[in-house]
């Protein structure tokens, strides 16, 4: 009876998770209005019937989808073992990761664009679990600058939440307009050259900011 009850447990799961990598699918892909459960029940080999069984609706299924995304990154950036280096280092292999996981996820700046659309609309009806799953998130941010200070390589009155967005930022904006930028610049912006320059530029960016007043930088 316990294995059954195992067995059940375990193919539901497994529903659950195929449903929601289709969804996420469709919803990066045609954003939150334009996605179909039709389309969502296709990608997961589901039908409707069984997609709003467990998730109810169209707007929890997306923001289970959102609160996942968020999960997966805080849970690569939680394990990245940044304990070992000199703090701002450290921030500098945090903002090389930021970009580096945007790159291969872009679905988790589509999937943030649709909802910014939409006023946050879905992560408003979440905000314990959002709060909870991007505390580490601050957390690390917090720790990080904490010890630059005691360490006297990153200065004193930087904010965690501003530096947060500062590393966000310099590679959200730069991918989720990649194709205009390409035209503007005319230069392909994707290619791999182009995307080093970037992430070159993100780094000494940040670690401009983050230096200490009066200090050499190392060339």
């Amino acid at each position: 009876m316990a294995s059954r009850v195992a067995k059940d447990k375990g193919e539901a799961a497994d529903r659950q998770s195929r449903i929601l990598d289709a969804a996420r699918a469709e919803f990066a892909e045609k954003g939150f209005d334009g996605a179909r459960v039709d389309s969502i029940a296709e990608r997961a080999r589901a039908n409707k019937q069984l997609i709003y069984y467990y998730f109810t609706n169209k707007d929890v299924l997306f923001t289970r989808v959102l609160e996942e995304a968020y999960r997966d990154i805080r849970q690569q950036e939680a394990a990245l073992g940044l304990d070992a280096l000199p703090a701002n280092e450290a921030i500098l292999q945090l903002v090389e990761f930021t970009w580096n996981y945007y790159l291969k996820n872009p679905a988790f700046i589509r999937l943030l664009n649709s909802e910014n659309q939409l006023k946050a609309r879905h992560l408003k009806t979440s905000d314990a679990a959002v709060v909870d799953i991007n505390r580490s998130w601050i957390s690390i941010t917090q720790g990080l600058l904490d010890r630059g200070r005691q360490e006297g390589n990153v200065r004193p009155d930087i904010n965690a939440m501003q530096l947060n967005i500062n590393i966000s930022a310099l590679g959200f904006f730069y991918l989720i307009n990649l194709s205009t930028l390409s035209i503007v610049y005319q230069r392909d912006l994707g290619e791999p050259a182009a995307l080093a320059e970037r992430l070159a530029v993100m780094k000494e960016c940040i670690a401009a900011w983050i230096r200490p007043v009066g200090e050499i930088p190392q060339h």
